[in-house]
């Protein structure tokens, strides 16, 4: 093969992504879906311009092996902790829940018993890359709907790495499958212990000599080097590509050389993902497509309206508001990249008879390619949802959440879900402070219990309504929005009935910070995120909260501070996004 055949489909999927990318944002669409229309049109079922082979399985695979590696950078054993009730409730159950069905259905198909587990578990996984794009363009990563989801998608990425390793041993012996499982289950565990020595031993001195020797160049070979090279090594074992990425990831995670590390690999991550949504394309058979076109779209339908069904109810078992569930359930209701991996391979495609691959593998693309609009549909809806619990809530002036907190006394209150009153609450919420948040602005109510948080519709004025929600007794309150004239207002009967409460609020300037240090209160003059985390420290210090914990927490912040600033370069498409409000 000559250089020039080499390079050529590189550069028709760099020229197909760039044309796709531009076009996407002329006609306000999601630059996902381009992508996999640029495929479609390009690829052997188009126009015939690229095929599918070695290179563009390559390239489309790195974009995954980046993906995993950059969720492994935030899966350190401390963020497990926190998202324990996520990765023991939330995500076992929708992975039961929808895999039971999804291979029923598969065997109601006439497919044999392992070919349908294979697909059926493949079915019940969300795309990690179309969730965290949609999460990274509209700045949800933050709120639990984007922690919540992040969490479902790492817990379904460990059960992918097995599920594409029982999918490759259906070619063997099927007396010797648990034999192989069980011998690949061993080796990804010796992975993983091999993986945490490495990064403890070898990696970090490795990149604090780097580091010392401030050559930006060799960094990010060496960021790059590490994510390839524990793939190839995972693969060489019999592993996955990506498991070797997420555990290199996770090696690095506790690592103060983590950021650094993940702004080194973000543009390769992008650039690859491309590659791979184009590559969806190119797997779309047209003819097959236009032929069972109302078989695809019963597939397409059925995975996202099975998934959508079966995650609501998921979520409210798991507690979650009917708005916040509603948002959930059509977010991670779209197919998996894993899905399209698991029906390529051999086995899998020899064992399914007639075109059912075609059909299943158009679906899926299908499904990811209406992934950003049925999620815009799920936002819609959940704010009318909220809309009507808000209008409720007006009348009866009682918590929406029905939360009882006469089980643990509260010891803060945040007023106003700002983007000051969120962090304030994320903070209270990972460090397990017992909390009441309050808003009477309808907006904001609605888009916070959307995206959710507990919320309950009410201002700080109103002491019955603090009293009643077990929060008389609270030693800090953080007003998400400086309002002097309210301040003022109820200055004299907050020092009357609750004189240890202190007063936490963000202002625009000096001179609003005099008037409401006046009052008495603890004033902060916020340019940006970075004084809001300073604020909520000091008000986690007031609760005497461990300085190791705050220290650890404002870290946690900074840290996705400086993601959601990097997602600012890819703006969100969507005629109505989902901003946090």
């Amino acid at each position: 093969m000559s250089p020039v055949e080499a390079l050529q489909p590189a550069i028709v999927l760099l020229g197909a992504g760039t044309a796709a990318a531009l076009a996407s944002r002329a006609v306000k669409l999601s630059p996902m879906v381009g992508y996999i229309l640029a495929g479609v049109a390009i690829g052997p079922f188009g126009l015939g311009v690229l095929e599918e082979g070695d290179t563009t399985h390559l390239l489309a695979e790195l974009g995954v092996v980046f993906l995993l590696f950059d969720i492994g950078l935030h899966f350190s054993i401390k963020e497990v902790r926190e998202a324990k009730r996520d990765l023991l409730g939330l995500a076992p159950l929708q992975m039961t829940l929808c895999g039971i069905v999804f291979i029923a259905l598969a065997l109601a198909i006439g497919l044999e018993g392992p070919i349908a587990i294979a697909i059926g578990l493949s079915m019940a996984l969300s795309s990690t890359a179309v969730v965290t794009n949609m999460l990274n363009e509209r700045g949800l990563n933050t709120c639990p709907l984007g922690r919540s989801s992040i969490s479902v998608l790492i817990f379904q990425d460990i059960i992918a790495i097995f599920l594409l390793i029982f999918a490759g041993s259906l070619s063997d012996d099927p007396n010797t499958l648990a034999v192989s499982m069980g011998l690949a289950a061993i080796q990804a565990v010796i992975a993983a212990v091999a993986a945490a020595l490495i990064g403890r031993f070898v990696v970090r001195p490795l990149f604090r000599v780097l580091a010392s020797a401030d050559v930006r160049e060799v960094f990010t070979m060496m960021a790059v080097l590490i994510v390839v090279a524990a793939s190839a090594a995972t693969g060489a074992a019999g592993l996955s590509l990506t498991l070797g990425a997420f555990l290199a990831g996770m090696a690095i995670a506790d690592s103060p050389y983590r950021h650094a590390i993940q702004t080194e690999v973000t543009p390769f991550r992008g650039l690859l993902l491309s590659f791979f949504f184009v590559n969806v394309g190119l797997m779309v058979d047209v003819s097959a497509l236009i032929r069972n076109l109302p078989a695809v779209l019963a597939v397409a339908t059925g995975i996202i309206l099975t998934k959508t069904v079966l995650i609501f109810v998921t979520a409210r078992i798991n507690r979650w508001t009917t708005p916040g569930a509603t948002q959930l359930a059509f977010l991670l209701a779209q197919g998996s990249e894993f899905t399209l991996v698991v029906l390529s391979i051999a086995a899998v495609r020899d064992g399914t008879p007639g075109e059912v691959i075609s059909i299943l593998v158009a679906g899926t693309a299908l499904s990811l390619a209406l992934a950003p609009t049925w999620t815009g549909i799920g936002l819609r809806l959940a704010r009318i949802i909220a809309k009507r619990i808000s209008d409720i809530e007006k009348s009866k002036t009682r918590d929406v959440m029905d939360t009882d907190h006469s089980g643990s006394k509260v010891e803060a209150i945040v007023y106003g879900m700002t983007e000051t009153g969120r962090i304030a609450a994320d903070a209270f919420e990972t460090l397990k402070v017992p909390y009441v948040a309050l808003d009477n602005d309808p907006r904001r109510f609605v888009s916070a219990m959307a995206d959710g948080f507990e919320v309950s519709f009410g201002n700080s004025s109103n002491f019955n309504l603090i009293e009643s929600l077990g929060a008389s007794d609270a030693k800090v309150i953080i007003l998400g929005e400086a309002r002097y004239d309210v301040s003022n207002d109820i200055t004299g009967a907050v020092n009357e009935r609750y004189p240890e409460l202190k007063r936490y609020v963000g202002v625009h300037g000096p001179q609003e910070r005099l008037r409401h240090t006046a009052l008495g209160m603890k004033a902060t003059v916020v340019h940006d995120r970075m004084d809001i985390i300073a604020l909520v420290g000091d008000a986690l210090r007031q609760l005497n909260i461990s300085e190791d914990k705050v220290y650890e927490w404002t870290n946690d912040m900074i840290d996705r501070y400086e993601r959601d600033e990097a997602a600012k370069d890819n703006p969100p498409n969507d005629d109505e996004p989902l901003e946090a409000a």
